[in-house]
């Protein structure tokens, strides 16, 4: 197993773990005030915590070091797929919010919910397109071991 394409599956799982954490809390906050309101969540915040929880799992049991994570890819692709549903049905839901468009990034910093829900956003994309590159190495791995195995059998 190339060093290279290890150390870059271990960096790509963390991220995956840290951006989905990020997003559970966040959605986490949202859910846990319509406890208070005695209102429903909507489905969408649902299927996003439901997206960030298994991602969080999956990027721990695949973090373990052994050959099987790289075999995975076809789940990253999946949960890729997932994230980027998630992304998108939090860019939808911004349009109820008084936020400004999707890309007004000013003023974020100062912890309101406008803030938050870009946030959410933004860490969703990320682990998205995270979840993807990670399926991509291990696209490359699966075939690249596929060829060089070939190669050697024939000799």
């Amino acid at each position: 197993m190339p060093v290279l394409s290890r150390i870059l599956s271990i960096a790509l799982r963390a991220v995956e773990i840290i951006c989905g954490a990020i997003v559970a809390g966040i959605i986490g906050y949202y859910l846990n005030s319509f406890d208070k309101l005695e209102a429903w969540p909507q489905a969408r915040w649902i299927y996003t915590e439901v997206v960030a929880a298994v991602s969080i799992i999956l990027g721990f049991l695949w973090l373990i070091p052994c050959s099987f994570g790289f075999f995975s890819w076809p789940f990253d692709v999946i949960i890729s797929c997932a994230w980027f549903a998630a992304f998108g049905i939090l860019v939808d839901a911004i349009h109820r919010f008084s936020c400004g468009s999707i890309w007004h990034w000013g003023g974020i910093t100062h912890g309101d919910s406008c803030g938050r829900w870009k946030a959410a956003e933004a860490f969703s994309f990320i682990s998205a397109c995270v979840w993807m590159v990670s399926g991509i190495v291990g696209i490359w791995f699966t075939f690249r071991s596929r060829r060089s195995s070939g190669l050697r059998s024939a000799v």
